[in-house]
């Protein structure tokens, strides 16, 4: 994956819309609406989401390394290199988000990065937070 965030995920930036998407790509193999409302074009290797209004909220690909500017960062260390260079870090829904990168992840989980949207953030900061350890 080669990220500019908030602007742009490999050859697509975030203001392109959903009619100029389908020009572009064609037809994906999967369209669904997903739980939150947003609108699903899977392509197989590349998920995109849309709001109703045709606006791109994420971007999700398998990215076993994410390039962020002139730094390749493998996704077994993404978890690491995040936490260290963005204080506003935080977990939400098994999903570790940056908002200065603008992604969402699951370390845990094989190497699917979401990129997102700058306008979408507030969404996942209003999800539950984890709940403490017990004890």
């Amino acid at each position: 994956m080669k990220l500019d965030p908030f602007v742009q995920v490999d050859d697509t930036l975030f203001s392109v819309s959903r009619n100029e998407l389908l020009r572009r790509k064609g037809p994906p193999l999967r369209c669904t609406l997903n739980d939150v409302a947003l609108e699903v074009f899977d392509y197989g290797g590349v998920v995109y989401r849309f709001q109703a209004s045709g606006r791109l909220e994420e971007v999700t690909t398998r990215a076993p390394v994410v390039h962020i500017g002139g730094i390749a960062i493998p996704f077994r260390a993404l978890a690491g290199f995040v936490k260290a260079q963005d204080t506003d870090v935080f977990e939400r829904a098994g999903f570790l988000v940056s908002p200065r990168f603008g992604l969402a992840f699951v370390p845990a989980d094989p190497d699917w990065v979401t990129a997102l949207a700058r306008h979408c953030l507030p969404t996942w900061h209003a999800l539950a937070p984890p709940a403490p350890p017990p004890g």
